[in-house]
């Protein structure tokens, strides 16, 4: 076992809760986690409570009984969600506001053996169905975060070299504990900290206000516009009560959306995407006149087209988000097969909607509003990393005046 285990779990419930989702006194909270992740979902709850919580919610899932379902119901059966689970989920958005914490910790190949149709398709419907859900989280109208927890068959995928699942369980809580800065003497002290150097950068991008962003590096050479008055953030959120949560934990980013207009170019992954359960490496992206053209990937190539080519709004972007290569999930070398790790090691783009919030009065938006300012809206949201060591990118201003933004996978400014 990881030296003081149990105390450092305890410090990791409560930085999820203090400052993940900011729990006030009458929230609502509902988590989804794993049933292996149960020590952790009774020290969230208990530390909900402790800072005035009304109720907590836990929405339990087994990966095993989740790869059963994908291989053995018909593909009609799978995709058919009853209508309760619907409207227990608008009550809890639209009565409730009840914040959300998503703990990832499955196997990232766990529906490796499953149809891809069938997996897109249960993809593609969820989507759909549980569009109040999403909308409200992407318009920051309720508090979310999504933050990790170590699981068996995801710690082997992460360190194969580790003799026993004890050790490699105990490295990915030991990396957990490190990139949440569970470790730090203050912890909530350290994250603001880490707040301030990334709302530096952001107000920087803000201030200058490039109409474009061209990314080169070996197989990427692609231009993205970006949309007038996009905002850059980073990690600090806010709810409509004006309360601050951060969404993901970590987190190394900073984002806004491109204008999904004006996409020209081709770009290459360069770590591997855990998307539903399919393992995708290699992915390769061809954009023109604003959509993706083709897409492939090395493995896993028809998960990635369905992704692109089966759902509304797949053909474009709604994400680009900065991670300079010297950050420290990047330094550690790991490649972690978890987007919400990866992604804050490199990178990214996102297939898919965009968030409204990045884009001044986004929020207020219909969906007709939002792609005439060009901001994609979609049922799905991906992303997939493309940042490296060799990656430079440029700013490009009204005027054609080009900004060095990254050098050789680093800031440049």
């Amino acid at each position: 076992m990881l030296a003081n285990f149990e105390e450092n779990l305890q410090k990791y419930a409560k930085i999820l809760v203090a400052k993940g989702i900011n729990v006030q006194p009458g929230d609502w909270v509902k988590m989804t986690i794993t049933v292996d992740q149960a020590p952790l979902a009774r020290l969230v709850t208990k530390e909900a409570y402790a800072l005035g919580a009304e109720k907590v919610i836990i929405k339990w899932s087994d990966d095993e009984i989740t790869k059963l379902h994908y291989l053995h119901q018909p593909v009609e059966v799978l995709t058919d969600i009853p209508q309760y689970e619907i409207d227990e989920s608008e009550d809890h958005v639209l009565n409730h506001r009840v914040s959300r914490l998503s703990i990832l910790s499955s196997d990232p190949g766990l529906l490796n053996e499953a149809d891809p149709a069938k997996v897109a398709a249960y993809q593609s419907v969820f989507g759909k169905v549980f569009h109040v859900q999403r909308k409200a989280t992407q318009n920051d109208d309720l508090k979310w975060t999504v933050a990790a927890a170590s699981g068996a068959g995801w710690a082997a995928k992460v360190f194969p070299h580790l003799g026993t699942e004890e050790e490699q369980v105990d490295a990915l809580w030991d990396q957990i504990f490190k990139t949440c800065r569970v470790y730090e003497d203050d912890p909530i002290a350290a994250w603001d900290e880490h707040k301030k150097l990334l709302n530096e950068k952001a107000a920087k991008l803000n201030g200058i206000q490039f109409d474009a962003v061209h990314y080169t590096a070996p197989g990427t050479d692609l231009t993205l516009g970006l949309p007038k008055n996009h905002i850059w953030a980073c990690a600090e959120s806010y709810s409509p009560k004006g309360e601050e949560f951060i969404a993901n934990m970590p987190t190394e980013e900073i984002f806004t959306a491109p204008d999904t207009r004006r996409m020209d170019g081709v770009v290459r992954s360069t770590k591997p995407l855990s998307y539903a359960g399919t393992l995708i490496q290699g992915i390769e992206v061809h954009f023109k006149e604003g959509k993706i053209v083709d897409i492939s990937a090395e493995t896993g190539d028809e998960a990635i087209k369905k992704l692109v080519f089966d759902n509304e709004g797949g053909t474009g972007l709604g994400e680009i988000a900065l991670v300079p290569d010297p950050s420290p999930i990047s330094q550690s070398g790991i490649i972690f097969f978890n987007t919400l790790y990866d992604e804050n090691a490199s990178n990214h783009l996102a297939i898919g909607s965009a968030y409204p919030t990045t884009i001044q009065g986004g929020t207020t938006m219909s969906p007709e509003e939002l792609r005439a300012n060009g901001m994609n809206t979609s049922t799905v949201h991906v992303d997939f990393m493309i940042g490296s060591p060799n990656m430079n990118i440029d700013g490009i201003k009204q005027d054609g005046t080009i900004v060095p933004i990254f050098r050789n996978g680093d800031w440049a400014f």
